[in-house]
């Protein structure tokens, strides 16, 4: 939004600002289950069909919903009892360490990432090395659990893309200082990194694993490449 306007109200801040965190918190979380999901369907593959319901997904889906939308929340209440009702009525550089500037709610998503990720980490450990050990023993369907592996591998790479965005924050205030005359430009390449690359990157990866869609995606190429010439 800042890059549309200089400065905004912060009461039209505060709902954009709370979506970009609840997405972004929620990442980690759904790379856990379709780890998760993975290692059922490698590990207990009888059970698969019963444990993977699509009720059970959607209320999942609830789940990390609500346990991401508690960061964003309680950033607005600890801001709304601490902060002059006339601040909300100011124009600000829509940033969240400016909306949210209580020195207590930093320290508080400090905590609640550091449990946060290591939940998700431990869990890609946990199945990554359920799988492989499934892997030894198996000796047949080999493909599949190397699918499996290669996914939850997959996963750990988006989890680490997913850590920029919070430790860009911290780099990017000193880079700012630093060139106060690009200010502008340093938030925008740290938004274009740690936004929009991953979640780019993550759709065309999977489309390009999945057998079907690589076939058509082919297609569609050499059908262009074939048009231009």
């Amino acid at each position: 939004v800042s890059y549309a306007f200089s400065k905004i109200l912060v009461s039209a801040c505060c709902p954009f600002i709370m979506i970009a965190v609840l997405t972004t918190r929620s990442t980690p979380l759904i790379l856990a289950g379709m780890a998760i999901e993975r290692y059922i369907s490698i590990c207990f593959p009888l059970h698969y069909g019963h444990m993977c319901t699509v009720q059970r997904t959607i209320w999942i889906i609830g789940v990390i919903l609500v346990l991401c939308s508690a960061p964003p929340l309680t950033d607005l209440f600890i801001t709304l009892a601490k902060e002059p009702a006339s601040f909300f009525k100011t124009l600000i550089f829509c940033d969240h360490s400016l909306l949210f500037r209580d020195p207590y709610i930093y320290y508080k998503n400090c905590a609640f990432d550091s449990v946060y990720f290591s939940f998700v980490f431990l869990a890609l450990i946990y199945t990554y090395c359920k799988i492989m050990l499934t892997a030894r023993a198996a000796s047949t369907d080999l493909v599949s659990v190397k699918k499996a592996r290669n996914t939850v591998l997959l996963h750990g790479v988006q989890l680490l893309l997913c850590l920029l965005a919070f430790v860009v924050p911290s780099m990017q205030a000193p880079l700012i200082q630093l060139f106060p005359l690009y200010g502008l430009e340093i938030r925008y390449i740290n938004f274009l990194l740690v936004y929009i690359i991953p979640r780019f990157l993550s759709p065309m990866i999977y489309g390009v694993r999945d057998e079907k869609f690589r076939k058509y995606w082919i297609r569609y190429l050499v059908y262009r490449v074939n048009r231009v010439k």
